[in-house]
């Protein structure tokens, strides 16, 4: 699947749920791997916020993020349009700190992002594939999500506040072509005893019965619903046969459900790419979707690492076998670490070790529980990045690397007998003055288990 953008800026205005401040939104087309950004026009150098997750300062009855002094909060709704309807790259320009609430959903923002119209972009979207479950779950309210394999994006939510009025709801999309009639329309909710607290909180003040289903999930008398209908600044509020307050009918049986799914797809946007597996969440809020999230992040920039990782064939035939290793390091038993060499090009090297018990170093080196030693996965790198330095120069085999610098190095998981580590070198940059800044990343099987900076010097051999 290629990215998308929208063809044209298309705006939209309302008031702000919480600031009840009026502000206007725009939509501009934006470039590959740009994704979505804010962008506050109101302040001083116009600041740019990126929609990512760990820009999240506050999940108080909405998402807000923040970059230095500007922030902008209840995002939730507009991110959930834009990845509902498949929109990678987008640039909001907004003249205020909140996003405007709307009728509540995400619909007239869906059909805005319609009147811009989609355009294909050339680049390629990356996913984040759910290879194995990932889950969270709060001991406390009893939430929980959960990331299961799946083929494509797909949600499913189910609700239970304990309200013999609402009961338990649940709600499914099974694919992103349903967003926008499925899911987009369903507005947000409040229960009627927490709107006169929110209230006196100094939130909602951009709240209405016309942006909201307020259920009333118990009984009120007359003094309460004519004190909440003078802070509601309206003649009078009533309670209708389904536990309505005063509203349009619901959109859907089980629109508060639905409007869960649309947060949560909304909060998730927050990872930066688009997702293939199924997300399942039971009593979902947006504390718990942003920490979700936070979990499927490291989990997203570990499988990006393994996407290079090597494949390592031990019956093709190598570039350098043990042999041309020698006579390209200076290197012998015992501290020859690298066995052969399996690719090479201008930018990169990737070499075999193979870690028997024969090694001299676990004779000593936690006997009795051999563990092949961090400081030597390391200097194994610096061999193979060795070879790849030399392969640059006129006369190969004519120079040695020595090390100079070692920064923003990992040990991830144990080395033992049996295990083949797979090591790959990457130039950082040009070769100048004889310095060479790699990055290296050790694998065994499908695991990361060191990585690091590295910093060598090319020095002629005497």
């Amino acid at each position: 699947m290629k990215q998308r953008s929208i063809k044209k800026s298309v705006s939209i205005e309302g008031v702000g749920l919480h600031t009840g401040k009026k502000v206007k939104m725009t939509f501009l087309p934006a470039p590959p791997n740009h994704g979505y950004k804010f962008k506050r026009i109101d302040l001083e150098d116009e600041p740019i916020i990126p929609a990512d997750i760990s820009r999240v300062i506050s999940t108080n009855r909405g998402t807000t993020i923040r970059a230095g002094e500007a922030q902008v909060s209840t995002i939730e709704h507009t991110l959930s349009a834009l990845r509902g309807m498949d929109v990678d790259n987008v640039l909001i320009e907004i003249d205020g700190p909140e996003t405007p609430i709307l009728d509540g959903s995400a619909g007239l923002i869906v059909k805005m992002i319609l009147e811009a119209g989609m355009e294909e972009q050339d680049a390629e979207r990356e996913y984040f594939e759910i290879e194995e479950p990932i889950s969270y779950r709060d001991e406390v309210t009893g939430t929980e999500l959960m990331a299961l394999p799946a083929d494509d994006f797909q949600v499913t939510t189910l609700i239970d506040f304990g309200s013999p009025v609402l009961g338990q709801q649940y709600a499914k999309m099974e694919n992103i072509d349903t967003y926008a009639e499925q899911i987009a329309p369903c507005r947000t909710f409040v229960f009627l005893h927490e709107v006169e607290a929110l209230l006196n909180q100094g939130l909602i003040k951009g709240g209405d019965l016309e942006n909201a289903v307020v259920i009333a999930d118990r009984v009120m008398d007359k003094d309460e619903l004519e004190r909440l209908a003078k802070k509601l600044d309206k003649p009078g509020v009533a309670v209708d046969k389904e536990g309505v307050l005063n509203t349009s009918e619901l959109r859907f049986k089980n629109e508060p459900a639905r409007h869960k799914l649309l947060d949560v797809i909304g909060d998730m946007a927050l990872l930066g790419v688009s997702i293939k597996g199924k997300i399942m969440a039971t009593k979902p809020g947006h504390t718990s979707n942003v920490e979700f999230t936070k979990i499927l992040k490291k989990a997203f920039q570990e499988q990006r690492k393994l996407r290079g990782k090597p494949k390592y064939d031990p019956t093709i035939e190598p570039i350098f076998d043990t042999n041309r290793v020698m006579e390209w390091l200076p290197h012998r038993y015992p501290m020859l670490l690298v066995d052969k060499i399996i690719e090479l090009s201008d930018r990169h090297v990737v070499g075999i070790k193979n870690v028997t018990m024969n090694e001299a170093f676990f004779q000593g080196h936690f006997p009795g529980n051999p563990v092949f030693p961090g400081v030597l996965q390391v200097e194994a790198l610096a061999q193979t990045g060795g070879i790849l330095a030399m392969s640059l120069q006129e006369d190969p085999n004519g120079w040695d690397t020595y090390f100079l610098k070692i920064d923003q190095t990992k040990f991830k998981q144990k080395v033992v007998p049996g295990d083949t580590l797979i090591l790959k070198m990457e130039l950082m940059g040009p070769i100048r003055r004889g310095i060479v800044q790699m990055y290296g990343t050790a694998y065994v099987g499908n695991k990361i288990v060191s990585e690091g900076e590295l910093t060598a010097q090319i020095v002629r051999r005497s």
